[in-house]
C-alpha cells in the first residue's frame, strides 16, 4: 500500500472534515507497520534479516513496450501530514492500476517517505535489511495487448514478472531471439538511466536523468534510496525476470544478462562495498538455460553474472518440489514407504532427491500415472547440468556451454565455490499438498492462480511450516539430524554453500493479523490469504503433535510418541487442574486420534489412517464357544444419532471469544444434538469442518463388530484398520479395544476413512474494529452578537467539527509559539457548510421571500419549522461574508436538492444587528455555521479584544504537537459588546430646526411585548449622528 511501510500516521482527507486512516487499521495500538513488525518480533525473536519489497508496476509482457512504473490506488487523494511521491514524482504523474471488481487491483507503491521510515525503523530494531525491488505486473482483463507467446490480440490477466521477455517470444514465429532485434527490445525495458540522473537531497531522491519508465531508472532509484536512508545490508538487483534472461541476440549471448551486469555494478558504485548485491534468479532459472528447441542447446547463461565482482551471492527465489503426494495408499512414495507428507526424513530426503533431481514427468500424462523419467546425460555423465536440485554439484563444478549439445572447451566465467548461496525466498502455500509445487498461488483474479498437484485445497497450515523446517534442518551443520555433506565448506572463502543466515521465508505481511486478513473493506486480497504463503497469522500456532508432546513432558510423561500426529492448532487452553488424560481428550475429540499402548509406549494415531492392516474372512476368525457367534454386527437405530453436531471453540479472530459452529443432517428421523466444547484456538472454518468430520463420524460407525483372532493376529493393535468379509459383504473396521488371552478378542466399529479427510468451509470474515484515527478537523473562529443574552458579552466563538468525532475539538492559545493553554472546548460536532451559490443583499427585520441561501453540510441535517418557531429562535444560523464578517440569519423553510444539500427560504436577515454583514452578494464557497449548543465561546478577558494569538486546534486526545493539530493567527473584537444600531430614523421640519428621530433597539431583554421601550443595556446612552 501506499503508506503500508510509514511509521507515523497518515491519514486521507475524505472532504467536509471527514478523514479516513491509511495506515493504522488494528486496534493493538501504534500504525499498522509498528504492529505487524511487533509481531514479527514476538513470533520470531531470533529474526536477523528481513528482505523488504517494494513494487513497480509492469505494464506490459512485450519487453519493447513495456514500462516500470511507481502505481498509485486512487489519483486524487488528500494526505496528511505526508503527501506520496515516489523520485519526485507526485501522485498525478504516477500509474494508476487497474480496477478489479470495482477496487484497484493492488496496493499502491510505498512513497518514498514511508520506505525511508521503514529501513530506519528495521535498523533501530536490529533487523538487517536487504532491499528488494519488485515488479508487479498490472495487466487487466480485456486489455488489448498482443500475447508475446501466442499472438492472442489480449494478454494474460495479472501475469508473472517471469514472463516479460520479446515480441514474438523465444520459439514463436517471426521471434526475433537471436538476432540484434532482441537486444533492441531488451534494451527498451532496461533503458539508460545513469547514476548521475539521481539526486539525494536529504532523504529524498529525484531523477533528471532520460525520459523513461525503465528498470534502471527503478532499481537505480531504490539504490540513491537506500542510501538516503542510511544504508542496507544487501540489495537485490531483479528476481525472477525469467523470461528476459533467457533472451538472446546471438547464438550465445545474453543481452538481459549483460545489462543486469552492468546494473549490479552502478548499484555497488551508489551504495558501496559494504552492501551485498545480488539478483535473485528463479528455482527454474538460476542454473542455466536448456532451451526446448531441439537444438541441444546448454549455457550457462547466468555465468557472467555470478561471476561479476559486483555480485556477491548466488541468490535463488526457492520453491523445489519436495513431495509427489497423493490421497489415499496407493501412491508411489506410499507404496515407498513414506508414511505421511509431513514426514521430516521424506521431506528432506526429496531436496537433494525426487523430482528435479532424480527423475522428471515428461508430461502431464506421466505426472497422472507417476510414470517417472530418469535425469541422465549420457554424452557427458554430468547429470548435475539438468538437475535443478542439484546445487552442490553446480556449485562445486566448473560450468562448460554445450552449444548444439557439443561441451566447450573452456568454462564458463564461473569459479567453483567462489560464492555463496542465498534463498530469497522459501515458501509454501498453506494448503493441502502444498509441498508438491510450492511455488503456485491462489488468486483469483490472476491468470497464474492455481493450486498444488492433486490439492483438495484445504487449508494445511502444518505442511507450510514442515516444508519450511525441512530446508532449515537440511542445510544447517549445526541441527541434531544435520547429514554431513549436505551443506559443504567452501575452499574459496570462509563459509558453507548455503548461507543459512540468508534464507528468507516468504512471506510476512506489513499488514497487522488479523486486521488483515479478515479487513476485506480495506484490503481485497484478504482473501487469498487462507491458502496462500503468509507466515502473518500462522506463525504462533503449533504442530498438534507439538502440543501433545508438551502437554506429556509438562505433566513429566516421557514414554510416548506423537510422531503420527498431524494438524495444526492457534491455541489451546488449559484452565484448572486436571489429568494428563483430561488434557488430552479435548485434542483427541478436535483431530480425531486415538490413544494406545504399544512397545511400552503410549502411541496416538489418528483414525482412519495408516491403510488396511490386514483383510479378514470368516475362516480367519476364532470359534468363540457354543453360546457366541462367529462374530456379531449390530447396527445403531437412526434415532439413536445425532441430526446435528454444535462444537463450541475460542475464536483467535474474535479477540478469543467463545463461539459455537454447527453442521447438520438432512432428511433423517433422529432429533439427537450431540454437543462439545473444546479449548481450542482456531478460525471458524477450522472448526466448521471438525463438526462435519464429527457428524458424519457418528453415522459412519453407527455398526459394531465383535469378534476373536487367534495368536497369529497378535501384530494387530487397536486404532488399526482392517476389513472383515462375511456374509457377502465386506466391512471396513477400525479396532477399538482388545482383550488378550487365549485368543484376541476384538471389538470395533465400521469407518469411512474419508470422512476425516478436512473438508473445504467457508471463511467467515469476523467484523474488525478500526481504531479512531483523527484527521484535521473542520473549525470556524466567530465573532458574534448575543444570541440568547446569557453568553459572556465579550467572549468570541468556535465550532469544529471532524469525523470521526473525537469526543471533543480542543482549541489552545498563546500570544508566542509555546505555552499553549486550553481556551475553548468544543464538546459536540458542529453543522458546518459552505455555500453553493451566491447570497444576495434583502431586507431586515421583515422575511425575506426573494432570496434563497443554497448550502452544502460537511454534517448534520436542516429542517423545515413553523413560523411560531421561527420567531422563537429556531434555525439560527451564521454566514461568513469576504470580509470575514458573519450575517446572522433564520429560516424557515429547508429543502433537500441532492445529498446534504438545502436550499434555504422564507429568511429573517441581519439578526441580531448584523445587518452590516449582508453580502451584495456573498459569492459561493462562503462557510456557514448552524448556531446551536455546540458552538461554543472562547474563555478571554476584555482586555483581549483585538489581540493576535496564536492558536492551535485539533483532537482533545492528542498531543498539540500531534499533525492533526492547525494553526491560525486570530483575535477578536468583541462583538457581543457592540449596541444595535437604531432603527426608524426620522427627520421632520421644526420651524428653523430638523428633529431627528429614531428608535433605540437593545442587546439584551428587548423581546417582551409587555413595555413600551426596550431597556437600556448599555452603562449610557449615546450616540453618533451624521448629517
Amino acid at each position: 500500500g501506499e503508506f503500508i511501510y510509514e511509521k507515523q500516521e497518515i491519514v486521507r482527507d475524505a472532504g467536509g472534515g471527514a478523514t479516513i486512516t491509511e495506515n493504522v487499521h488494528s486496534a493493538q495500538g501504534g500504525t499498522d507497520w509498528d504492529v505487524a513488525i511487533n509481531q514479527l518480533q514476538e513470533a520470531f525473536p531470533n529474526v536477523g534479516t528481513a528482505s523488504l519489497f517494494v513494487s513497480w508496476f509492469g505494464t506490459d509482457l512485450r519487453a519493447g513496450q513495456c514500462e516500470l512504473r511507481p502505481g498509485v490506488e486512487i489519483q486524487e487523494k488528500d494526505t496528511f501530514p505526508k503527501t506520496w511521491s515516489v523520485g519526485g514524482t507526485a501522485r498525478a504523474g504516477a500509474h494508476l492500476i487497474s480496477t478489479h471488481e470495482a477496487r484497484p487491483a493492488f496496493g499502491g507503491t510505498p512513497s518514498d517517505a514511508s520506505v525511508v521510515s521503514a529501513i530506519q525503523d528495521l535498523n533501530t530494531r536490529g533487523v538487517a535489511v536487504t532491499f528488494t525491488p519488485f515488479v508487479m505486473m498490472d495487466v487487466p482483463e480485456g486489455n488489448v495487448l498482443s500475447d508475446p507467446y501466442t499472438g492472442a490480440a489480449s494478454q494474460p490477466v495479472y501475469p508473472w514478472r517471469g514472463r516479460i521477455t520479446i515480441d514474438p517470444a523465444a520459439g514463436q514465429p517471426g521471434s526475433p531471439d537471436k538476432t540484434a532485434a532482441a537486444a533492441t527490445q531488451v534494451s527498451s525495458l532496461v533503458g539508460a538511466a545513469a547514476p548521475g540522473d539521481f539526486t539525494v537531497t536529504g532523504q529524498s531522491v529525484t531523477y533528471s536523468g532520460p525520459a523513461e519508465w525503465s528498470l534502471r531508472r527503478m532499481v537505480l532509484h531504490y539504490a540513491h534510496l537506500c542510501k538516503a536512508a542510511g544504508g542496507v545490508s544487501a540489495f537485490v538487483i531483479g528476481s525472477e525476470l525469467r523470461g528476459l534472461t533467457q533472451v538472446r541476440d546471438g547464438a550465445a549471448s545474453y543481452p538481459f544478462v549483460d545489462a543486469l551486469v552492468a546494473l549490479a555494478s552502478d548499484v555497488k558504485s551508489v551504495l558501496g562495498p559494504g552492501t551485498k548485491v545480488t539478483y535473485a534468479a528463479d528455482w527454474s532459472e538460476y542454473f542455466g538455460h536448456h532451451p526446448v528447441d531441439g537444438s541441444g542447446d546448454v549455457y550457462f547463461h547466468l555465468d557472467p553474472l555470478w561471476s561479476s565482482a559486483d555480485i556477491d551471492a548466488i541468490a535463488i527465489d526457492m520453491y523445489w518440489p519436495l513431495s509427489d503426494w497423493r490421497d489415499g495408499e496407493a501412491h508411489a512414495d506410499r507404496l515407498a514407504g513414506a508414511p505421511s507428507i509431513y514426514d521430516f526424513d521424506y521431506l528432506k530426503g526429496n531436496i537433494f532427491g525426487g523430482e528435479g533431481h532424480d527423475w522428471f514427468y515428461a508430461s502431464d500424462a506421466d505426472r497422472n500415472a507417476q510414470t517417472r523419467t530418469p535425469i541422465t546425460d549420457g554424452a557427458h555423465a554430468k547429470p548435475w547440468v539438468f538437475r535443478f536440485k542439484d546445487i552442490r554439484s553446480w556449485w562445486r563444478n566448473q560450468h562448460f556451454n554445450r552449444p548444439g549439445g557439443a561441451e566447450a572447451a573452456t568454462p564458463t566465467p564461473w569459479v567453483p565455490e567462489s560464492k555463496p548461496i542465498w534463498f530469497t525466498e522459501l515458501g509454501c502455500p498453506a494448503v493441502d499438498k502444498g509441498s508438491n509445487q510450492p511455488n503456485v498461488f491462489i488468486d483469483p483474479k490472476s491468470s497464474e492462480s492455481q493450486t498444488p498437484y492433486f490439492s483438495r485445497t484445504t487449508r494445511d497450515d502444518l505442511i507450510q511450516r514442515r516444508y519450511i523446517q525441512s530446508f532449515y534442518d537440511f542445510f544447517d551443520s549445526g541441527h541434531v539430524d544435520y547429514v554431513a555433506g549436505s551443506n559443504p565448506a567452501s575452499s574459496a572463502y570462509s563459509g558453507e554453500m548455503v548461507d543459512i543466515t540468508h534464507l528468507y521465508v516468504y512471506t510476512w505481511d506489513a499488514r497487522p493479523y488479523p486486521a488483515f486478513p479478515l479487513a476485506l473493506d480495506v484490503w481485497s486480497d484478504g482473501g487469498n490469504w487462507e491458502f496462500g504463503h503468509w507466515l502473518t497469522g500462522r506463525a504462533a500456532g503449533g504442530p498438534v503433535p507439538a502440543v501433545v508432546a508438551q502437554i506429556l513432558n509438562d505433566y513429566g510423561f516421557a514414554r510416548y510418541s506423537a510422531a503420527q500426529l498431524t494438524g495444526h492448532l492457534d491455541g489451546y487452553v488449559i484452565d484448572r487442574i486436571m489429568s494428563a488424560r483430561e488434557a488430552l481428550q479435548s485434542l483427541e475429540l478436535a483431530f480425531f486420534f486415538d490413544s494406545y499402548e504399544s512397545g511400552g509406549l503410549i502411541q496416538f494415531k489418528h483414525r482412519g489412517v495408516g491403510g488396511t492392516a490386514a483383510q479378514l474372512i470368516a475362516d480367519d476368525l476364532v470359534d468363540r464357544g457354543r453360546e457366541r457367534e462367529l462374530f456379531e454386527v449390530t447396527r445403531g437405530q437412526e434415532t439413536e444419532l445425532p441430526l446435528s453436531a454444535k462444537l463450541t471453540y475460542i475464536d483467535g479472530n474474535t479477540e478469543y471469544r467463545q463461539a459455537a459452529v454447527e453442521a447438520r443432517r438432512l432428511a433423517v428421523r433422529s432429533e439427537r444434538v450431540s454437543t462439545a466444547s473444546v479449548p481450542v484456538v482456531m478460525a471458524q472454518a477450522q472448526a466448521q469442518a471438525m463438526a462435519e468430520s464429527w457428524l458424519q463420524e457418528a453415522w459412519t460407525a453407527r455398526q459394531r463388530a465383535a469378534f476373536a483372532l487367534p495368536p497369529s493376529r497378535m501384530a494387530l493393535e487397536p486404532t488399526d484398520l482392517v476389513s472383515l468379509q462375511v456374509e457377502n459383504q465386506t466391512l471396513p473396521l477400525r479396532i477399538v479395544e482388545m482383550r488378550e488371552g487365549a485368543d484376541k478378542e476384538l471389538e470395533a466399529r465400521s469407518i469411512e476413512p474419508e470422512v476425516f479427510t478436512a473438508l473445504r468451509t467457508p471463511l467467515r470474515n469476523a467484523p474488525q474494529s478500526t481504531p479512531a484515527v483523527f484527521g484535521q478537523a473542520l473549525a470556524a473562529f466567530m465573532d458574534l452578537p448575543l444570541l440568547r443574552g446569557d453568553e459572556v458579552t465579550h467572549a468570541g466563538y468556535v465550532a469544529a467539527y471532524q469525523s470521526p468525532w473525537p469526543g471533543a475539538v480542543a482549541f489552545y492559545r498563546s500570544p508566542e509559539s509555546t505555552g499553549f493553554v486550553v481556551k475553548a472546548l468544543a464538546t459536540a460536532p458542529a453543522t458546518l457548510g459552505v455555500s453553493e451559490q451566491e447570497f444576495f443583499f434583502g431586507p431586515a427585520s421583515r422575511f425575506d421571500r426573494a432570496n434563497i441561501c443554497r448550502v452544502r453540510l460537511d454534517n448534520g441535517e436542516l429542517q423545515s419549522v413553523t413560523e411560531l418557531a421561527l420567531l422563537g429562535g429556531a434555525n439560527t444560523v451564521a454566514i461568513e461574508n469576504t470580509a470575514g464578517d458573519w450575517e446572522v440569519f433564520q429560516f424557515q423553510e429547508a429543502t433537500l436538492v441532492a445529498p446534504s444539500t438545502y436550499e434555504l427560504s422564507v429568511l429573517l436577515r441581519g439578526q441580531a444587528g448584523t445587518e452590516k454583514a449582508m453580502g451584495s452578494p456573498v459569492p459561493a464557497g462562503a462557510r456557514f455555521v448552524f448556531l446551536d449548543s455546540a458552538v461554543a465561546q472562547v474563555d478571554m478577558t476584555v482586555d483581549e479584544i483585538a489581540l493576535d494569538f496564536n492558536w492551535k486546534y485539533g483532537p482533545i486526545s492528542r498531543d498539540i504537537g500531534h499533525a492533526s493539530f492547525q494553526d491560525q493567527l486570530r483575535s477578536f473584537s468583541g462583538l457581543g459588546l457592540r449596541p444595535f444600531s437604531p432603527v426608524h430614523v426620522q427627520a421632520a421640519p421644526a420651524g428653523n430646526d430638523v428633529v431627528i428621530s429614531w428608535i433605540r433597539r437593545t442587546r439584551l431583554g428587548g423581546d417582551s411585548w409587555d413595555t413600551s421601550e426596550v431597556p437600556l443595556a448599555e452603562d449610557s446612552e449615546r450616540y453618533e449622528v451624521d448629517i
